[in-house]
């Protein structure tokens, strides 16, 4: 029986597939689940001290770096590095409210969503939206296209027209992808409605790009206009690449998990379709232990300040394979999923 998201009434409890690492067939998600009920516990003081220790930095350092644009451009530069990773662990506090884990209180959770969703651009209705579907679709080939990284079957590829296969190598490119869409992505597209939407959505968005111009008027009556583009647009474009990157290694790595429609499982895609990306300690506190992701897409309900928690607890079957640093670049010639071997490919595959 194809397993449903463990937030959902009818979740199943069992993955089908083998997990990696010589983990177990039969998974029961739910005693899991009831084994690891203290790490899916919103913490308040965990949650507030992280706002202070990010939030409180984040908009500290947005106006030492202007300060320093009369002394040093190489000093502005290392600033808004600093910055932009500030922002990064800003979208994971984010992302946490979207899932309602952040905070016990529903209402400051989805007040504190909404701050942090003006300051990464990010309307927080809307994109809770299409974050859910990515849970409860990810690793369905019957299921692809919103909130995902377009991915093609080899035979789809080799089955498209000439001008489809140049605009998919051009989007799949670690040039377009990291340098030039983290701007249109975030600054850009996040600005419309590019689907059908519910009232509640349509106002996020708006609400949203208000604040965000209610913002951009202020600053640049007091810095100009031109000071605050500047500064602004390289901090999102740093930010946007990490984030980008960060849920590329995520879901694209070469024994990644997809199946079609009946054949696709919950538990294998979360277990299997999502790595575990191993970083340095100051990597995994910019970015908010999203690095367990298999954890995350098991169990969304916890926070990200339990995720180290949860790991460390020994209680998921066998070992999944951590993805260091080093070998995440491997990640980046990977192109195509090839439905006969069940692994992610390179173009040079169809050679």
């Amino acid at each position: 029986m194809t397993s449903k998201p463990l937030d959902s009434p009818a979740a199943s409890g069992r993955a089908r597939e083998q997990l990696p690492g010589g983990g177990v067939r039969g998974f029961d998600k739910a005693a899991w689940e009831r084994q690891i009920a203290g790490c899916r516990q919103p913490s308040s003081w965990r949650a507030g001290w992280q706002l202070v220790n990010t939030l409180g930095p984040y908009l500290l350092l947005a106006y030492v770096t202007f300060l320093s644009l009369g002394l040093s451009w190489w000093l502005t530069g290392a600033l808004c590095v600093v910055e932009a990773a500030l922002l990064v662990r800003l979208f994971i506090i984010f992302h946490d409210c979207v899932h309602g884990s952040f905070l016990r209180s529903r209402v400051l959770n989805d007040l504190v969503g909404i701050v942090t969703g003006v300051l990464t651009f990010t309307p927080y209705r809307y994109w809770q939206h299409e974050h859910l579907v990515h849970h409860s679709s990810a690793g369905d080939l019957a299921r692809r296209g919103m909130g995902d990284m377009w991915t093609m079957t080899t035979q789809e590829y080799l089955q498209s027209s000439r001008w489809r296969r140049f605009c998919y190598r051009v989007a799949r490119s670690p040039l377009i992808l990291f340098l030039v869409a983290p701007l249109p992505v975030f600054v850009i597209s996040q600005r419309f409605c590019r689907r059908p939407t519910t009232s509640r959505e349509r106002h996020s968005v708006y609400l949203t790009n208000a604040a965000l111009l209610g913002v951009a008027v202020a600053c640049s009556a007091v810095i100009g206009i031109w000071t605050y583009l500047a500064l602004q647009m390289g901090v999102m474009l740093l930010a946007g690449a990490a984030g980008i990157w960060l849920f590329y290694v995520q879901h694209q790595f070469e024994d990644v998990y997809w199946e079609r429609g009946k054949d696709w499982d919950y538990s294998a895609a979360a277990l299997q379709g999502s790595s575990y990306y191993k970083l340095p300690a100051v990597l995994r506190w910019f970015s908010g232990n999203i690095g367990f992701h298999h954890i995350h897409h098991l169990s969304p309900r916890i926070p990200n300040y339990n995720l180290q928690r949860c790991h460390d607890s020994g209680l998921l079957p066998g070992k999944v394979k951590p993805m260091t640093l080093l070998s995440s670049l491997n990640c980046l010639s990977l192109r195509l999923w090839d439905e006969q071997s069940k692994r992610l490919v390179g173009f040079n595959a169809l050679q």
